[in-house]
């Protein structure tokens, strides 16, 4: 097991010498990957995919899962590459069942947020467990806040469905929970894709959304099938969509230059690039390369 550790030690340190200098995408505010974008990489190569991460020139990681790893060892292959651990999608049944070890292994990691990052049928707008996930969704940023980290809501297209009072789910949350409490992490396709401007929502959540997601999509015609078939969320649709697919930075339809220059004055702290699956016939790294490569470009 020592052998192991120092193996692990030295293949970090030479890592982190290997990938070299490291760009800046935005003059303002700092980029990470949202880890899903290569979750099969990671799955083979925890480490090496750190490394690529960092040598393509993005400055953080938002986790999707450790796959495994200690808390510790994560932490540390991060310092080594310069990445800053941001933040962390966390299942919401994750939370629920255990938050303290939640809180206690990505304090651990040295991350700054911890994030809600999808839920069930039942607990969305309208369902049946609606105002119940409210109320937990509550609990879980108060102990966030009782340790020093601060939680986040990553959304899609479903929240944004209408209350009986007119009100989207989405907005109701927030004025449900308080912004010492709950901030959001508007993932900016999925807003767009729900029939509503991301610039628009930024402004609406200014001072209240440290963190956003950069998402590119491409939509034409009618929409056939469940999107979320691509993110591999609904595993029992598996029906071909050519109407809608997510894209790199810059070859979709998302105005990216103004959704950052509404991140910057909205008090944004990060961006985080996601793609939650790739086209155009790359890989998911050329994808994330690609959008790396459109940020720099914006300087």
């Amino acid at each position: 097991m020592k052998i192991t550790k120092i193996f692990a030690v030295i293949i970090a340190v030479a890592a982190a010498v290997s990938c070299g200098p490291k760009k800046t995408a935005t003059e303002e505010l700092p980029v990470a990957l949202q880890l899903y974008s290569v979750r099969g990489d990671l799955e083979a190569d925890f480490l090496g995919t750190l490394c690529k991460v960092s040598e393509i020139g993005y400055d953080g990681v938002e986790f999707a899962g450790l796959f495994g790893y200690e808390p510790a060892q994560i932490k540390h292959w991060c310092d080594s590459l310069g990445l800053v651990p941001i933040s962390a999608h966390v299942p919401l049944a994750e939370m629920l069942a255990d938050i303290d070890k939640v809180i206690a292994d990505y304090k651990a990691i040295g991350c700054e947020y911890i994030v809600v990052p999808y839920v069930t049928e039942e607990r969305r707008p309208n369902g049946e467990l609606f105002l119940q996930m409210v109320e937990e969704i509550r609990a879980i940023g108060q102990k966030a806040k009782e340790a020093g980290l601060v939680l986040l809501y990553h959304n899609h297209d479903f929240e944004f469905r209408k209350l009986e009072n007119g009100q989207c789910g989405l907005d109701y949350l927030y004025e449900n929970i308080p912004a010492d409490l709950l901030q959001t992490e508007l993932d900016q396709c999925w807003v767009k894709y729900a029939g509503y401007e991301p610039v628009e929502y930024l402004q609406k959540y200014s001072g209240r959304s440290p963190v956003v997601h950069l998402k590119d999509f491409y939509l034409q015609g009618e929409q056939e099938g469940d999107p979320y078939a691509l993110i591999g969320l609904n595993e029992n649709e598996k029906k071909a969509n050519t109407a809608f697919e997510f894209r790199p930075l810059g070859h979709g339809l998302q105005d990216i230059p103004a959704i950052i220059e509404a991140a910057k004055a909205a008090g944004s702290k990060w961006l985080v690039v996601e793609q939650d699956n790739p086209s155009m016939g790359k890989t998911p790294f050329e994808s994330v390369q690609m959008s790396m490569e459109y940020l720099n470009s914006l300087k």
